[in-house]
Parts: C-alpha cells; structure tokens; sequence
C-alpha cells in the first residue's frame, strides 16, 4: 500500500503549484488592457498555505511562481504570435508575486495560530498588495509601465481585503469543522472507554469477591482435611487434599487475571468527571440499550449536585445496572427518571421507572445474590447477579440502597444514598 500524501511534501508542493496555476486563469482586469490581472490563483495559493502548514513556504511559492510562469507561457504560445521572449518578459512579475507572497507568508508563519481570523485576514492583505507592489515593480522595471493613480491604488487595496478575508473566512470555515470532526470522535471514544471501563470494572469486583471465597473455600477444605486425617480417614483426607490443592491453584490463576484486568483498569480509567457527565452517558447508552429492544422509552435527567468525582466508574456501574434493569422492566413504552442531589452529607441517586414496580414479598429477597424476577421467553431465568452486585459496590463506599415503590411514576425507584466525602474529588 502506498505511504498518505502528508508523507509526500513534494508532491503536495506539485499539487499546490498545478492548481493554482490554473486557479489564475480564472480572473478579472481591473484595468485597462492586459498590465494586471486578479485571478483566483492568489486566493487558492494563500488558501493551500493556511491548510499545508507543513508544507516549506519558501519553496513552495517557488515552484508555484515558476508553474504559473511555464503555464501562461505554454497558453499564449498556444494562441499567440508573441515570440517566447517576449511571453516570458510579459508574464515574469507573476512569478515574482508568488515568490514575494510566500516568502512574507514565512515571516508570519510561527505566528499565524495566535492571529485573530479577522487580524489573519487584515495581516494577509497587506501581504497580498505587498506582493502585489512587487509585481508592479517588476513590470515597471521590464516592460517600462507607469504607475498607477491613487483611486486605482485603493481598488488594488480594496481586491486585496475581499480576496484574503474571503480566503481566510474559507479557512475558518475549514478548520471549525475539522475541530467538530475530530471533537465527534472523541465523544465516541470516550463513550467507548466508558462503557468498557463500567463493564470492566464490574467484572474486577466480581473477580475480587471471587478470589475471596475461593480463599475462604481453600480454608474450610483444609480443615476437613484435617478433620478426616486426625479420625483415622486417610483416603478421604487425601481425596479433600487433592481438592485442596486444585482449589488453592484456581485462586493463584484468578489472582494472576485480577492482577492483569486491575492494570488495565488503571491505565484506560483516570482522571475524574462531573455528576452531570454521569447522567448524561447513562442517558445514551441506555436509550441505544431500549431502542435496541424496539421499546419506546423517555428517559428524564435531573441534577442539583454537579460535583467532580474520581470515582465515576463505579458510579457508571450502578447508573446503568440500575438504568438497564429499569429498561427491562417497562413493556413497551414508559418513562424513567434520573435524578442526583444532595442530602445533608450525602449524596443520593435515584432510578426510578414507569415499570410493574417490586412486590412486597420479592423486596426482602432483591439483593440476594441469584434472585431474579426476569424470565425469557423460554422461561429460563437470569443470572440475577446484577442487583447483588449494585448493593456490594454501594456497601464499598459506605452507602445504602433502598427499594421501593413510586406511586407518580408507577414502577420502581431505587435510591442509593452514598457520604459525600467518599465520592468528591477534593480541590
């Protein structure tokens, strides 16, 4: 495969010179005759400087000038009985023009990201009459013309600020909607790490209670173990040992993944987000989570608390486990309500949905671990590990989650209410 143009500066110099060679073609005269013309040549010229800034000026209006040189004089021999000399003399302060331009355009050049586009515009203007005064120098100096009078000098003044501020108006136009590209993309890798960085951190915590009861079984084996060995039962005990073991190597595999997903964690996951960022990722997420379900679902946020706080993944992790379970829960169409303020020294959020509610009897039972009311169409029931797993990482930051019906809404409303210092980023 070949190598991106970027990588060709020649070749884009080529470019550059070809196109606005015939870009000058494509002009007026302001004057009578044929002494000076305004083409769209000094238009796209400043235009490929402002977008190639990579691009060696100075060469560039070079190659340029001597293109537009060898392109009108390939023109006129074309259509002409002038002798090559004399094309060559009448078409020379042309490629000076070029020169000049780029050559002014260098000096500004380190500085051009710190202009104004009003400021870039004016400086450019006065480079292009600057440029301009140089080829009507040279015409001067070649083919002997007079000057220009002083109402001819303000038109020459006046071209020159409508041709470089519609240029630069281009370029601005040109580069507002490359920052809207690149800042879309961005949004959607955020939106990626996100989602990936709640999904991975609730597998983390689960790994890490995992690692926990396999400790706790390794322990419980081996005082069976030795409970069957001091009764006299040797080849039961051996048999627990063998159990033992194989148990104590899946807690060092499990911890070796832990160590690895942990790391992984660290690196995609840092800095830190406002609440209102919270709410507004779940909001997405969620919507593309009950569209794909083809149900038709309004989901309002609300936020009086819009603190910064590191802690935002795990956060994300109970909005949507919430969000997603309060989808699931509405038929066809309802409503759910995002809500996030503070309470004294805490800070509550609530999911609440237009669903069948919680009955009575299944409240006491919700943060069970393999609990569940959700059946498929099969009737095979979930892993009813979802609710478990929100009480387990609100009990890691001293918080409490409650349950219970919403008689404006019709369903469920779940409120976790967590100490604020536990989740405020401090200044």
């Amino acid at each position: 495969m070949g190598q991106p143009l970027n990588r060709h500066p020649y070749i884009q110099i080529l470019l550059v010179a070809v196109v606005t060679a015939i870009a000058g073609e494509f002009k007026i005269n302001p004057y009578a005759g044929d002494i000076f013309r305004i083409g769209l040549g000094s238009s796209a010229f400043l235009l490929f400087l402002l977008l190639f800034r990579h691009l060696p000026f100075i060469l560039t209006g070079v190659v340029t000038g001597v293109s537009v040189l060898l392109f009108r004089t390939g023109l006129d021999l074309a259509g002409t009985d002038f002798t090559i000399l004399e094309i060559v003399t009448r078409h020379c302060s042309a490629m000076v023009y070029y020169i000049v331009f780029a050559v002014l355009m260098r000096v500004i050049k380190e500085r051009m990201d710190g202009f104004h586009p009003l400021v870039l515009g004016a400086v450019a203007a006065v480079i292009d009459l600057l440029s301009n005064e140089m080829e009507l120098l040279t015409r001067l100096l070649v083919l002997g013309t007079t000057s220009f009078r002083l109402n001819e000098w303000t038109y020459l003044m006046a071209i020159a600020m409508l041709r470089t501020y519609f240029t630069t108006g281009l370029y601005s136009s040109i580069s507002v909607s490359q920052l809207r590209l690149v800042q879309k993309e961005q949004n959607r890798r955020m939106e990626q790490m996100l989602g990936f960085g709640s999904g991975l951190y609730g597998e983390v915590f689960y790994l890490q209670k995992s690692i926990g009861t396999l400790e706790q079984a390794t322990l419980d084996s081996y005082d069976l173990y030795r409970s069957l060995k001091d009764g006299g039962e040797l080849a039961n005990s051996r048999q627990v040992l063998h159990i033992t073991q194989q148990i104590h190597e899946v807690k060092k595999d499990s911890q070796r993944i832990l160590a690895g997903l942990t790391k992984l964690v660290d690196r995609e996951v840092t800095g830190d987000m406002p609440l209102s960022g919270l709410l507004r990722f779940t909001v997405k997420s969620n919507q593309k989570y009950a569209d794909m379900l083809g149900k038709n679902i309004t989901i309002i946020q609300q936020t009086t608390s819009d603190y910064a706080t590191a802690s935002y993944i795990p956060l994300l992790t109970l909005l949507n486990n919430l969000t997603a379970n309060a989808v699931e829960a509405i038929k066809d169409t309802g409503i759910i309500y995002l809500n996030i303020y503070e309470k004294e020294d805490m800070t509550v959020f609530t999911v609440t949905d237009s669903g069948g509610g919680v009955n009575d009897r299944d409240r006491e039972l919700l943060f069970e671990p393999g609990f569940t009311t959700k059946f498929d169409d099969e009737g095979v029931a979930a892993t009813g590990i979802g609710l478990s797993h929100v009480q387990d990482i609100v009990r890691l930051f001293e918080g409490k989650i409650t349950v219970s019906n919403a008689p404006y809404a019709g369903g469920a409303m779940f409120k976790i209410a967590i100490p604020t210092k536990n989740l405020r980023k401090e200044e």
